[in-house]
């Protein structure tokens, strides 16, 4: 995956006005955290495919499959349940890309808030030898 600064600059845009919010570069893109929980991201193949990912749920993950442009989100071939991917393409339509991040939204505000990691802390950082 790659990082692509017009998707995330797209689906950043879909979440003006929601609190509590941050970028993190993860799994080869960009993740958003809504109160320190992933609510989506957005990246590139390297075939150059962008697409939209939204944290949904397990208990929605049926109910998203159902819409139109999503399947399963999967790392490695694994199906990662209650992760979505969704083709930029299906989401040209700002007010579909909106529709997806509050169906998203639905799920990640239920969560607790996570507390803030300390800058500089970073998982890959503290495995390291010295």
């Amino acid at each position: 995956m790659a990082y692509d600064d017009d998707l995330a600059a797209r689906f950043r845009a879909a979440l003006n006005g929601l609190p509590e919010l941050s970028k993190r570069r993860m799994m080869g893109g960009v993740c958003f955290m809504l109160s320190g929980n992933m609510i989506g991201g957005a990246h590139r193949e390297k075939s150059g495919e962008g697409r939209f990912m939204f944290r949904v749920g397990s208990e929605n993950h049926s109910r998203a499959l159902e819409r139109v442009g999503a399947r399963p989100m999967k790392i490695g071939g694994r199906p990662m349940a209650g992760f979505i991917f969704v083709e930029a393409e299906d989401c040209a339509d700002p007010e579909v890309l909106a529709d997806w991040i509050a169906f998203a939204h639905g799920y990640v505000a239920s969560l607790p808030p996570k507390p803030a990691k300390p800058a500089g802390k970073s998982s890959k950082s503290r495995n390291r030898n010295p």
